[in-house]
């Protein structure tokens, strides 16, 4: 049976605030610039952002940034000045979940054939591997590359590991991460997409990757109904993770029974390995299938145990109650999922596009519902990656994009052009361009 249609206030309400702007007097200017440093002492890498609108505040400010943190104090002398012509400075979006190894960004178009379940996805993610003429590497790269133009600071990128393909995933986007330092976080999940019992040999690529640094993270799917070895396949990604220091991210799309199982293995040995701060469960599809009550006391032991939960938003029915969730003290993140690969041919790896789905398949209208979209993907996204919030507040990271708007809620709902995008201090992209 199908449920009744989610309230938009039940889904993302309450959320925490986007930021709050900075003051004209908080803002340093390069004219009053202090005099240099000590001799010997290396000099500061001082940019001003001049006439820009933190967060869409009403007067323009100039931004400072100092060593790639934002800075209140007075900018440096000989400080390097960019005009943001008047521009909404907000904060840069962080992908939680991506497959840039599977994608076909930028190349021919692919048409799919019909496909039903994950074994038959599977066998069309293979097929299109064998007759991409790119390798992984360039089609990824292509693809990160692209979120970096449109104000993405950092992804969680899962990478299929799976005897069809090796570890050739994981060195692929390690490639096209390595091409992109300067300009993008990357982290890496050994994803094993075909299961980790029913596809023999997957169990000793994800410890080879894990065992030699490759990743970040350890994947798992869908133990039950997927992989059809529940205990087996946690035992063993939990394992490794407690051997070998990773954290998990495992994909749990069961709505039923199934997925409330498999979420209370995860609890479980969670605490028992005291892995707590190091797991993630992506989808969570059975979340919003819980009652109230149930709801509560899920989101209490995930709280407890600081493990974190992405979404995508790919319907009102699916989406995970983000409010409820955050209100518990659960850390939610947003993630553009596949782009543009043998699963669908949608997608854009655009994070911004990605907040503005998120408010009409919840069917939000408020200004502060809107803020709210734009909130999961900025500060929602970097708390389960672990990474601070680029908030525009003084020592915060200086991710931030450039945009022309009004305010928030215009700019999640018109999604304008980055203008320009900033990460650590520098300016990485233009126009839709690479710098």
């Amino acid at each position: 049976m199908t449920p009744p249609p989610l309230s938009r206030r039940g889904v993302l309400a309450g959320a925490a605030s986007l930021g709050a702007a900075l003051s004209p007097t908080a803002a340093a200017t390069a004219e009053a610039a202090p005099a240099a440093g000590p001799r010997g002492h290396r000099p500061e890498r001082a940019v001003v952002f001049r006439d820009v609108r933190p967060l869409g505040s009403r007067d323009a400010v100039d931004l400072t940034v100092v060593d790639g943190r934002i800075s209140d104090r007075p900018a440096p002398r000989g400080a390097k000045i960019v005009d943001g012509g008047g521009r909404l400075a907000l904060p840069a979006l962080v992908d939680a979940h991506i497959h840039p190894d599977k994608t076909s960004w930028g190349g021919d178009w692919v048409s799919r054939a019909p496909a039903s379940g994950i074994a038959e996805y599977c066998a069309q993610d293979v097929e299109l591997f064998r007759t991409q003429q790119r390798p992984v590497g360039e089609r990824a790269y292509g693809l990160m590359a692209h979120a970096v133009t449109r104000g993405t600071r950092a992804m969680r990128a899962h990478a299929d590991v799976a005897p069809a393909y090796g570890l050739a995933g994981v060195e692929g986007v390690a490639e096209a991460r390595k091409r992109l330092a300067d300009a993008l976080d990357v982290q890496i999940v050994a994803f094993p997409q075909h299961g980790v019992v029913r596809a023999p040999g997957t169990a000793d690529l994800l410890e080879a990757a894990a065992r030699d640094g490759l990743v970040d993270l350890i994947g798992g799917i869908d133990p039950i109904s997927f992989d059809h070895a529940p205990d087996e396949q946690l035992d063993l990604v939990f394992g490794l993770a407690d051997r070998y220091g990773v954290g998990l991210d495992i994909h749990l799309h069961d709505r039923d029974a199934k997925g409330t199982k498999v979420l209370r293995g995860i609890v479980e040995r969670t605490r028992a390995l005291s892995l707590r701060g190091k797991v993630t469960i992506s989808h969570v599809f059975c979340l919003p299938f819980l009652s109230p009550s149930e709801l509560a006391d899920t989101a209490q032991d995930l709280a407890e145990l600081d493990i974190a939960l992405t979404t995508v938003a790919p319907n009102e029915s699916l989406v995970l109650p983000v409010a409820e969730l955050t209100r518990h003290g659960v850390r939610v993140g947003l993630g553009s999922d596949g782009v543009r690969d043998a699963w669908s041919p949608f997608g854009d790896a655009d994070m911004l596009h990605r907040a503005h789905l998120l408010g009409w398949i919840t069917d939000v209208r408020l200004d502060d519902e809107l803020t709210a979209c734009y909130t999961v993907g900025a500060h929602g996204s970097a708390d389960v990656l672990g990474l601070p919030r680029a908030d525009l507040t003084p020592g915060s990271p200086a991710d931030f994009v450039l945009v022309r708007g009004e305010c928030v809620p215009q700019v999640v709902v018109d999604r304008p052009q980055r203008d320009m995008v900033v990460h650590a201090g520098r300016v990485v992209a233009r126009a839709g361009e690479l710098v």
